[in-house]
């Protein structure tokens, strides 16, 4: 086809390089700047159109690239020569060739875009550590190469070869670097990715989807340890035929097994292996390579990450295990933190399980039974309303709803009424939801009712249980939500245990309302006989005494206080936040120190700012003096748009030395600093808005007085009170009645409302979470009012109970 040339021949004279080409040759850095200046040497050694060097893929040596082009000629940017190409024919012999026209066919030169005929090729071949580097193409379309010009253009391998080595080993370094900051780019973005969510639901596919990306496998699974010697799959991105969701594995039994076992990551590059054909066995060669490694807590193994198959379908390598050994431990701390809030979630929903069950049967009120049944579930149990209707003599009267004080039998509540006297007329739980238009429900009249409802009340899922016990249905428990799967097995679990308690304490209110009044005015006949049966002077002097200490209940007044039990608040803090972006360069101040108001605690490095600063000011000097010189020559338009541009550049000054002033991290108020290893943020970037330290106000102290609902109206704003602590038995505080909460809080059997104090704290004796009592002034009353009211208001409702109106 071609002829070659030997590559040892010695430079013509034509091919001598000149100093300077050599100088700009030697000191590129840059495989395209090198490609271009050899191209454009080969031009000027022989007369030809144009020049082409391309760099071959150091990888496959399948792909070339056009790095260099000189001369008016298209070539296609990355090529893959074919089989009967002149570059074929170099890539196989590796020596300079020639072609001539009678060479050449159209085929042979396809990656060139030209409409005329190419008359002659000249090709010099790279050669780098015995590998095909780079090519130079010399193109002419208006006359043939001769030999002596194919001779020029191979003597410039004599010095160019090492220039070309240099440069292509700096661009592999360079893509190397390149590589490795976009792998740390991509642990850092999944770092933030994993740690942004809680939810263990979220964060598993989350996991799964985030590996495949990184690794560029063709699927990724999640397994966790069940058991001891056993592996559920949790979650998979991608598709692998091999595993059928939800699959399990015991000890021994696959790959992710034998990971589990050994708590060492694993590479299977080789498709021919026993684990990936037994793997393999029914799905026809679907895995042909395999990675895994474990997913380790604490010390302790939890699961194990698999990636299956590189979608470029080249083998995993170990670089590929590093990395994917480097996202198992990323994704460890994630998965740890959501464990700790699955753990701290259990523990809230015994908690409030524990005060549901304390709230509900700690009282024979049946009032307060039906508000804490219908109110109290909702920390557990996510529904919107809860209602309960109760049976009396055939009647379903509805008696609670949830988050409202209104009288159920208001007119607004009818719909409700209606759908509670059909849910009591039901023997049995059920959970009636709506998705779109569908109703899931097998009867056509349930369906019919509860479609009518919805659309009435906007809500789209519907939950009844029946309250009963051995003596007969006593009510019925509901409850419901727009959202149709708002309850899930765990809750319908929650609500059969609250409705097995509410059931009790509903049947022992109920028969407490019906003991006889009788009863409660027993005590006094029998003390009304015995008076009867004294003597008259003894009766006279009776009842003089008692007349005399009605008066003096009556009449003689004494200080009203009102006691409660105090706690503490935690101390009034500020969070000092970076106003600026930029690197702490130091911190002065440590946790536990005290600062004052305007205190310098820390500064940010400020180069950037200053530079930005004395630019400014150069820019306004400039400015200045340009626009003076104007005046100077009486040139007044120009003074003019110079003065505009003295005033814009000062203005630049001052917002330029704000923002250095803002490097400076001050004290926005005295107290003490809060933030525990505070000098560790030495070196810590930190955005604009973000949190430095945090300085606790201690000179005063809020104090919540937990106050009991019958004594609310006797508070106001203003009051004085008196406070001991535990932790000082011998000291008073003294403060003010700053505030009252406007909503009820559960302590015991009681609601209570806080009236938060507020209590100087000059000498820093007070600290959060010190528990006490304290007593607030409310002024002065009568003796009896004093004693007796509390009393006399319980005497009051329990008959208002009874023969109310």
């Amino acid at each position: 086809m071609g002829h070659g040339y030997p590559m040892s021949t010695r430079p013509t004279d034509a091919a001598r390089p000149e100093s300077a080409f050599v100088t700009a040759l030697l000191r590129t850095r840059d495989v395209s700047a090198c490609a271009r200046v050899l191209s454009n040497r080969a031009l000027e050694i022989v007369s030809a159109t144009a020049a082409v060097v391309y760099v071959v893929d150091a990888l496959d040596g399948a792909t070339w690239s056009a790095r260099g082009i000189a001369g008016p000629v298209e070539v296609e940017v990355n090529i893959e020569p074919a089989e009967a190409s002149t570059l074929a024919a170099v890539a196989t012999e590796q020596h300079a060739m020639l072609f001539s026209r009678s060479d050449l066919r159209p085929q042979s030169y396809s990656h060139l875009k030209t409409r005329r005929i190419v008359e002659s090729l000249a090709y010099v071949p790279f050669v780098v550590n015995g590998l095909l580097a780079a090519v130079l193409e010399v193109i002419s379309l208006d006359g043939d190469l001769r030999d002596d010009d194919l001779a020029a253009l191979a003597a410039l391998t004599e010095f160019a070869a090492p220039a070309v080595e240099q440069v292509l080993a700096i661009e592999r370094e360079r893509n190397s670097g390149l590589h490795a900051l976009n792998r740390l780019s991509q642990l850092y973005d999944l770092e933030k990715t994993f740690h942004s969510t809680l939810e263990m639901d979220t964060l598993l596919p989350l996991i799964s989807s985030k590996f495949r990306d990184v690794l560029s496998a063709q699927a990724v699974h999640v397994w966790m340890v069940k058991t001891e010697d056993e592996l559920l799959l949790m979650t998979s991105d991608g598709h692998d035929p091999t595993v059928q969701p939800n699959a399990s594995l015991k000890s021994g039994e696959g790959i992710a097994a034998e990971v589990c076992d050994s708590g060492e990551p694993l590479l299977v590059a080789d498709p021919t292996d026993v684990r990936l054909l037994k793997r393999n066995a029914e799905s026809a060669d679907s895995v042909f390579g395999l990675m895994a490694a474990p997913l380790i807590m604490n010390d302790e193994e939890v699961g194990v990450v698999e990636a299956v198959n590189k979608i470029d379908g080249t083998p995993f390598s170990e670089e590929d295990l590093f990395l994917l050994t480097s996202l198992c431990e990323t994704a460890a701390g994630a998965l740890h933190n959501a464990s700790l809030l699955q753990a701290e979630r259990k523990v809230e929903i015994l908690e409030a399980l524990v005060k549901v069950s304390n709230e509900i049967t700690s009282t024979l009120d049946l009032e307060r039974v039906l508000q804490a049944v219908v109110n109290n579930p909702a920390t557990v149990i996510p529904y919107e309303r809860a209602f309960v209707a109760m049976q009396r003599q055939g009647r379903v009267q509805l008696k609670a709803i949830s988050g409202t004080s209104k009288n159920p039998s208001a007119p607004e509540f009818a719909s409700l009424r209606e759908m509670m006297e059909w849910a009591s007329a039901l023997d049995r739980e059920m959970y009636i939801r709506q998705h779109g238009e569908e109703i899931d429900n097998d009867r056509e009249e349930t369906r019919l009712r509860a479609r009518a409802y919805f659309e009435q009340s906007g809500m789209r899922g519907f939950y009844v249980f029946p309250l009963g016990d051995d003596q007969g249905r006593i009510g019925t428990f509901a409850c419901e939500s727009s959202d149709p799967d708002f309850l899930g097995d765990a809750h319908l679990e929650m609500i059969k245990i609250v409705a097995t308690q509410a059931t009790v304490a509903l049947r022992n209110a109920s028969l407490y309302q019906e003991v006889p009044f009788i009863t409660a005015l027993q005590p006094f006949l029998r003390q009304k006989q015995q008076f009867r049966h004294l003597e008259k002077r003894r009766q006279i002097a009776l009842i003089a005494a008692a007349m005399a200490v009605i008066a003096a209940l009556a009449i003689i007044p004494i200080p009203m206080r009102v006691e409660g039990s105090a706690a503490v608040l935690p101390a009034v803090s500020s969070k000092v936040q970076a106003r600026v972006e930029g690197v702490v360069r130091r911190v002065l101040v440590r946790e536990g120190q005290r600062v004052s108001f305007g205190d310098l605690l820390g500064e940010l490095e400020d180069w950037g700012y200053r530079d930005s600063l004395a630019a400014a000011e150069a820019k306004y000097r400039s400015a200045l003096a340009e626009r003076n010189r104007a005046l100077a020559v009486n040139d007044g338009s120009a003074a003019g748009v110079l003065q505009s541009q003295t005033d814009y550049w000062q203005s630049e000054v001052g917002r330029a030395r704000e923002r250095l002033e803002r490097t400076r991290l001050l004290a926005p108020h005295s107290g003490i600093v809060v933030t525990p290893h505070a000098e560790e943020f030495t070196g810590r970037h930190l955005d604009a808005g973000e949190t430095f330290v945090e300085i606790a106000d201690t000179s005063r102290t809020s104090v919540d007085v937990g106050v009991d609902e019958h004594d609310l109206q006797l508070l106001q704003a203003g009051e004085s009170a008196s406070l001991k602590l535990e932790s000082f038995p011998t000291h008073t505080f003294q403060g003010l009645v700053k505030v009252m909460s406007p909503i009820s809080y559960t302590s015991g059997e009681d609601r209570v409302y806080y009236a938060r104090l507020d209590v100087p704290n000059s000498r820093g004796l007070m600290h959060s979470g010190m528990q006490g009592r304290a007593k607030i002034l409310v002024g002065w009353r009568p003796i009896g009012y004093v004693l007796f009211r509390r009393p006399a208001m319980w005497a009051y409702t329990k008959i208002w109970s009874w023969v109310g109106w």
